[in-house]
């Protein structure tokens, strides 16, 4: 039986080189009703700007779309920690805008945390955040929201002096009080010693399977349809195919005019 005692930061923290920790992202409340009891936490993914709303990259997404998603997230949740991702161009002009916005985001949505993405750029950031009581899950190795500098969604750590920037982001945020940090689309050895080498939980996506806990993006993993799919992610339902199916079935119903009237929809009388 699923522990039902509410996951805290402190209690994420707390599972660095124990039973790895298992997270999704989540972007309405059926889903986060359905998965709450499953997970240990539930990501508001900046990723629903790609997999929810069908934009290219994730730089188009905002606040209010970071907001209304989280409120749903927050309305499935009951034991799961909820983080909302902060969005680009949210928290990167400075630490007093990046504690506004975040403070923003937590108090509308109700969360436990956001995350944010960078390295030593904005370590003095997040510890300003911190100090403030605005726990803070930290992202390194491939950061979406500065794809377009990255040149693509191209792994990371694989050339020694990309490698050795990614360790010294990953030192930076945990200095900064971040309690976990992300690592995305980084070579399994670079995570590896990465998750080895910092005090905090690492939580790997196209990374290693040594770090503390793994994310997926959840359409990703379900199979429901996305304009791109990592090759690392591994598919555990075809979602698209069984909505398709159905639709296909329905409209075929449609057109026999295979429905029923009123009286059995409604659960009213003949003749009534």
């Amino acid at each position: 039986m699923a522990a039902t005692k509410p996951m805290t930061v402190p209690g994420i923290k707390a599972r660095k080189g124990g039973t790895p920790i298992v997270s999704l992202t989540a972007y309405d409340y059926p889903t986060a009703n359905a998965i709450d009891d499953l997970v240990d936490f539930m990501l508001v993914g900046d990723s629903l700007g790609m997999v929810v709303h069908g934009l290219p990259t994730t730089q188009g997404v905002t606040m209010d779309m970071m907001i209304m998603h989280g409120q749903a997230v927050m309305r499935g949740a009951r034991r799961a920690l909820v983080v909302v991702d902060m969005p680009f161009g949210s928290f990167e002009e400075s630490r007093e805008l990046a504690c506004r916005n975040a403070v923003r985001l937590m108090k509308e949505t109700g969360c436990a945390a956001v995350k944010l993405e960078g390295g030593q750029e904005m370590a003095e950031t997040i510890r300003f955040m911190v100090e403030r009581g605005i726990p803070v899950l930290a992202h390194v190795g491939l950061m979406p929201q500065k794809v377009a500098m990255m040149g693509g969604f191209k792994t990371q750590g694989r050339k020694s002096e990309m490698a050795i920037k990614v360790m010294a982001d990953a030192k930076a945020v945990t200095d900064a009080g971040a309690f976990a940090a992300v690592i995305e689309g980084t070579v399994e050895p670079l995570a590896r010693e990465i998750t080895e080498t910092i005090a905090i939980p690492t939580i790997g996506i196209g990374a290693s399977p040594a770090c503390d806990g793994q994310i997926l993006v959840v359409n990703d993993m379900i199979g429901l349809a996305s304009d791109y799919m990592p090759k690392f992610v591994k598919r555990y339902a075809e979602s698209s195919d069984t909505i398709r199916a159905a639709v296909t079935a329905y409209a075929e119903d449609v057109r026999a005019r295979r429905f029923p009237g009123p009286e059995h929809c409604f659960g009213m009388p003949q003749g009534a």
